[in-house]
């Protein structure tokens, strides 16, 4: 979800402190004494005139504590917290010089080590462009009536929620290279510029794919009736696009009649791009702008970074981006009890959403993330809500749209 960005400035500062802990008593020998620090948030814009309301959501990285409130009319605020690692989400409202109401968003990271740390958060604009939205991911597959993993049937539903008729041909889908699980901490990266991937597929197609108002498209790992295969599996053999796949260890069935996505960056054996099951991953969708094409990609679009291992040593590695002025939309996908890091810019998707309550959750299988519907349109065709925050905007552990087959 990301459109223009709000030039903001950033300038962040530590402040460092120190803790003296102390015993009073013989009573207190060998008790352990929680330390606290005060983190001080300043929030920062360029032409902001009001900080309407700020919803804060700050999460614990180890232990998973969450403290959420909401501060307004306010740039600043300082809250007590123990002694840790946290990821900061912020969304909300401010109101420009020129009185335009624009919705905002921002994450970051800090420790609190000290007794007083502050932080500058910088506020990215929430663009809305008139395009298509990821109405629907479903990565976690199914399992067989004798409790096996199908390897297949997953799929990526993309809807056109404007009220004019959209292109999908060419559309790009992009798989994160890094997990919204951990952080190696990579140099350099700046999510606010561009979303690493791992994996890149094309809707390849010579003439238009029109989509009308409120229709979607599907790209199905394999574009068949999975249902003939096991019972619990999905009809796909109506999808828009297919995934490519020549792993002879999948047994997958080409369908002639569903065009094959093109996979032109991968970094898995036989050309495969494949959903992380667990939803460790973001994804995003985009278009080649202008003089762009999947050449000029390969060409212009490498990434390399380096972070230390956990050896202690320094791996460099070269992977791909997709420029954040290309995406016109994407999710962020974790579990509660895992979630570090946001993997796209607060103007792209400030939020996340999830299947599952904890890592390897037996109950994940058969569900999906699906946007909220908001209402109808004039043709009676669902309008999906699009705040840029998927913790708002998707209904978690939801039942997949086409558990029933393909019907538009």
């Amino acid at each position: 979800m990301k459109k223009r960005v709000l030039i903001l400035s950033l300038a962040a500062a530590m402040v460092t402190g120190f803790t003296v802990t102390s015993c009073s008593s013989d009573d207190d020998f060998g008790k352990s004494v929680s330390q606290t620090g005060v983190l001080t948030m300043n929030f920062t814009g360029e032409e902001i005139a009001t900080y309407k309301t700020l919803d804060i959501s700050i999460k614990e990285i180890n232990t998973g504590a969450l403290t959420e409130f909401t501060i307004q009319n306010t740039n600043a605020h300082s809250i007590e917290l123990p002694f840790g690692s946290y990821s900061i989400t912020v969304n909300g409202i401010v109101v420009k010089t020129d009185s335009e109401k624009i919705n905002v968003g921002a994450t970051a990271v800090t420790d609190i080590k000290v007794n007083a740390t502050n932080i500058t958060i910088p506020l990215l604009a929430k663009r809305f462009g008139n395009d298509f939205v990821i109405e629907e991911v479903f990565f976690t597959g199914v399992r067989t009536p004798d409790n096996k993993n199908y390897n297949s049937s997953r799929y990526f539903k993309i809807t056109n929620n404007t009220d004019n008729d959209l292109d999908a041909a060419n559309l790009i889908i992009g798989q994160s290279n890094f997990y919204t699980t951990s952080n190696d901490n990579p140099t350099p990266y700046n999510a606010n510029d561009y979303f690493p991937v791992k994996g890149v597929m094309v809707l390849t197609s010579a003439n238009p794919k029109i989509i009308h108002p409120g229709d979607f498209i599907v790209v199905a790992d394999n574009a068949v009736n999975h249902s003939q295969n096991t019972s619990t599996a999905y009809n796909l053999q109506n999808a828009d696009w297919e995934f490519p796949s020549t792993n002879p260890t999948l047994g997958q069935v080409d369908n002639p009649s569903v065009p094959n996505a093109e996979v032109i960056y991968t970094q898995m054996a036989y050309n495969m791009f494949f959903l992380h099951n667990r939803g460790f991953e973001s994804y995003v969708i985009a278009r080649f702008p202008a003089g762009e094409n999947k050449n000029t990609f390969l060409q212009n679009q490498k990434y390399d970074y380096s972070f230390v291992n956990s050896a202690g040593s320094v791996t460099s590695k070269s992977v791909y981006k997709i420029p954040n002025s290309w995406i016109i939309d994407g999710v962020n996908n974790s579990i509660p009890t895992d979630f570090v890091q946001t993997l796209t810019s607060a103007s792209i998707d400030a939020g996340w959403t999830s299947v599952g309550s904890m890592n390897n959750d037996a109950t994940r299988y058969g569900k999906s993330v699906r946007r909220k519907i908001m209402g109808k349109n004039s043709e009676g065709k669902n309008i999906y809500q699009d705040t840029n925050n998927s913790t708002l905007d998707f209904v978690k552990d939801a039942q997949p749209s086409l558990k029933n087959g393909i019907s538009h």
